[in-house]
């Protein structure tokens, strides 16, 4: 099942870095080498095994701009599941860019009127104001250029962990059933007595699923035992974070020649279990209960695996 995803953007915003980082597994270090990209470079990415995204990574030179709003019009907007924009934090005088990014909001709705749309405000790491305060005043500004149509904005950057949280909202919807993986890695949470479950793609360790979180030894949702809810504080960028660390570890093992196969860690306060769950994705088990043992997570894992690998075939069957 293959997935048209549209990147655009002006010349120098950063579109073909964050691909390198996200999907070619570059380090951020890496991507100045880079060069421009010339019209249209089209990637087809496996994703999830049997789900391919085919990757339109578009020059933003107003050349290439111009063609693709006139000419290749019909050509660059029909079949789209998402629209990625990207948006140069630093760039002043945006009159010009907002302006191709309306009339790509026309493109769509005379092609692919179903299609996601995503804003990112890139570079944040080069903001000369609070970076909060300058994602909000973009972010107003994006909403407000966009009329009726319903769109998502992320404020990245490609040295932290921002650029795994918006890819990994891109990527889930484009997942069909998505939420019943989510059901069943609670169920599987609940069945290792642990406090979350994290599903992550394998090549680019993109966040696919979630169980819903759990107060450890009351294994009820958050949010239904106030009073426990101090015991274990989760943060809001565990997710992104982890995508972020892993890569970087998996780019360390690459350099020495070894493969990253599983990790396990047993601290003070928690014990973390991150494992192959099925061919295409990764698993990790965060437990509290310090009497559970790493070596019984992963014989759940084990027991775990045929059943998700059915549940990953249903939920690519469009």
């Amino acid at each position: 099942m293959k997935k048209k995803v549209l990147l655009m953007g002006a010349s120098g915003s950063g579109k073909t870095s964050m691909r390198s980082l996200i999907f070619s597994n570059n380090p951020a270090s890496l991507t100045a080498r880079l060069g421009a990209t010339i019209d249209v470079e089209q990637n087809h990415v496996r994703f999830l095994g049997d789900l391919i995204l085919n990757l339109w990574d578009c020059g933003g030179q107003d050349a290439f701009m111009d063609s693709y709003l006139t000419t290749q019009r019909s050509t660059i907007f029909q079949h789209v599941g998402v629209m990625i924009y990207v948006f140069d934090v630093e760039t002043h005088g945006m009159s010009k860019d907002l302006e191709y990014y309306r009339d790509c909001l026309d493109g769509l709705k005379n092609f692919s009127p179903d299609a996601n749309v995503f804003l990112l405000v890139h570079k944040m790491d080069l903001a000369r104001q609070p970076k909060n305060l300058t994602f909000d005043k973009k972010k107003r500004e994006l909403e407000e250029a966009s009329g009726e149509s319903a769109v998502t904005v992320f404020g990245t950057s490609i040295y932290d962990e921002s650029l795994y949280k918006a890819w990994s909202s891109i990527v889930h919807t484009l997942i069909p059933n998505a939420a019943v993986l989510s059901r069943h890695l609670t169920t599987f949470a609940a069945a290792c007595s642990a406090t979350e479950v994290i599903l992550f793609e394998r090549t680019t360790f993109l966040v696919i699923a979630t169980s819903s979180p759990v107060v450890p030894d009351t294994l009820s949702p958050v949010g239904t035992e106030p009073g426990n809810l101090d015991r274990h504080q989760l943060d809001p960028t565990r997710y992104e974070r982890t995508s972020e660390l892993v890569k970087a570890f998996k780019h360390s093992c690459s350099r020495v020649r070894e493969e990253f196969h599983s990790l396990e860690m047993e601290l003070y306060n928690f014990t973390a279990v991150l494992d192959e769950m099925t061919r295409n994705t990764y698993v990790l088990i965060i437990v509290h209960d310090p009497t559970i043992e790493t070596a019984a997570l992963k014989l759940n894992i084990r027991m775990a695996r045929r059943k998700f690998e059915e549940l990953q075939g249903d939920s690519l069957i469009s």
